[in-house]
């Protein structure tokens, strides 16, 4: 064991503020200024042999080895070997570096060569003291292992595991692609309210909070559906929408309270046309971000093929493909049993209709691994979409289900206003003030043929980061307090 692992953590932090202060004797401050640097990744694409650079990053291994050192410092976009002489600095500076904690941020300037083994190095001439790190960072070689530390102090998973940077920048690059690829095709991005009088577009729980200076109760929204159709209303023709929305609802490995969805509305779409959208966007993310159609998902490696066309089914045959071909004629009864057959838990009250809702959720979506469509619904699951010409009980939407779990939905909008009332009305009950009434006031005056989509990012970034935790996605997912246990 180390000297650094031995100490105790307050031990740990006492020697780093001695370290600090030897260094400030040493006419080495932690600078104040900003300082000139190559990125470490541009470094390395570019790398000539005695090439002169500038570049910063943390200390993240230092090898002493009398008069010379070998470290590895980061900067966020990759890390890289500097060599440390004691004859190509000055006394002061030399000494000065043994000094130095792992953690602590440094800018170079030298030259670049190739070890004997082949390692690209920079060969420090100067170096400059930016910043001190007080705390002891993960053990260096294994990172951060613990699982709810990773969540609870992103900033030192960042920090240690390589391929959690790798996971949120490819985030990142997935967000830009996606409005590189609407704005590609004439789509408008806009906001809508996130604090809403009344929360609507989907059910779910809200969270809610007051509004002082409006003395009301306000909803965090649950969905921007209904703002981005009056858009659509108001002459909008090609929008969409990136943000947060917010369920007060459970947590587990597929979600989280706070989440970031995409919502698209084009004016004279449909479904199909919605279909269409998602067969261009994930092929474009998987060239652009990937590099690759295939993705490698879970533990298990499970190889997702993104390939367009994605395959079709109705929700009915989906149903019969894992339940019996005979599903649909059995009374509710021999339905109960049999999906309990399958491990799926029945209400006693729940009708034919319920019972297959609950035995598509629980086990029929999870038989569906590779890229697939779910068709012609029933409508009592979707009362925003408009019902199938051939089938008043069925309504034209899809579901996108990718490795058993739905990333989108999809619909041809309801622009009748009687008939969404009537909807909205068979979905509040009782309850009539869940109807939004400016929102069928806007549909009065009239809303074109639509198509619609909302997709979820954090499960898309699971999908094609191959990670099956969404907090694994989500920088700073929600966390139960510390000692609240």
């Amino acid at each position: 064991m180390s000297n650094e692992q031995a100490l105790s953590s307050n031990e740990y932090r006492d020697q780093r503020i001695a370290n600090l202060k030897k260094l400030q004797e040493l006419g080495f401050k932690p600078c104040s200024r900003a300082f000139e640097r190559e990125r470490l990744s541009e470094i390395r694409r570019d790398f000539a042999e005695d090439k002169l650079v500038s570049a910063a990053g943390r200390l993240m291994t230092v090898r002493r080895m009398g008069k010379a050192s070998f470290a590895t410092f980061s900067d966020g976009t990759g890390s890289f070997q500097i060599f440390i002489k004691k004859d190509l600095l000055t006394p002061e500076a030399f000494e000065a570096f043994a000094y130095l904690d792992l953690g602590d941020f440094i800018g170079v300037k030298g030259r670049l060569f190739n070890t004997r083994t082949g390692e690209p190095t920079i060969e420090v001439h100067e170096w400059t003291f930016l910043s001190k790190a007080i705390m002891q960072p993960p053990e260096k070689f294994h990172g951060l292992q613990d699982v709810e530390e990773r969540y609870r102090k992103r900033y030192l998973d960042l920090m240690m595991n390589p391929e959690s940077r790798d996971r949120f920048n490819k985030r990142s690059a997935i967000l830009a692609e996606i409005r590189n690829f609407l704005h590609g095709r004439g789509f408008t991005e806009v906001e809508t309210p996130v604090m809403q009088a009344q929360a609507g577009g989907a059910a779910a729980k809200p969270f809610f909070t007051h509004h002082n200076a409006l003395d009301t109760e306000m909803a965090l929204r649950i969905a921007p559906e209904l703002y981005l159709k009056r858009l659509i209303v108001g002459g909008f023709d090609k929008i969409f929408e990136l943000g947060k929305d917010f369920r007060n609802e459970g947590i587990d490995r597929t979600h989280n309270p706070e989440f970031t969805v995409l919502e698209i509305y084009e004016a004279f779409g449909d479904r199909a046309s919605m279909q269409s959208l998602i067969e261009g966007l994930l092929p474009h993310l998987c060239r652009t971000v990937l590099g690759s159609m295939k993705v490698e998902y879970g533990d298990a490696k499970e190889v997702l093929d993104f390939t367009p066309p994605y395959r079709a089914i109705t929700y009915r045959d989906a149903v019969k493909e894992v339940m019996g071909a005979d599903w649909f004629d059995l009374p509710a009864t021999a339905a109960r049993a049999r999906a309990e057959q399958h491990g799926v838990d029945i209400d006693p009250a729940w009708d034919h209709l319920l019972i297959t809702h609950e035995v598509y959720g629980k086990a029929v979506e999870k038989t569906l691994r590779q890229p697939t469509f779910v068709t012609r619904l029933p409508r009592q699951f979707v009362p925003l979409a408009k019902a199938c010409e051939d089938d008043p009980e069925l309504v034209d939407v899809f579901e996108f289900v990718v490795a058993g779990k739905e990333l989108c939905p999809g619909y041809t909008e309801q622009n009748d206003p009687f008939a969404q009332r009537a909807a909205l009305a068979d979905q509040a009950g009782d309850d009539a003030e869940k109807i939004d009434e400016d929102f069928i006031l806007a549909l009065e005056h009239g809303m074109p043929p639509t198509g619609g989509l909302g997709l979820g990012i954090d499960r898309l970034v699971m999908m094609l980061t191959g990670t099956e935790v969404i907090r694994d996605v989500i920088l700073f997912p929600q966390m139960k307090p510390v000692g609240n246990q």
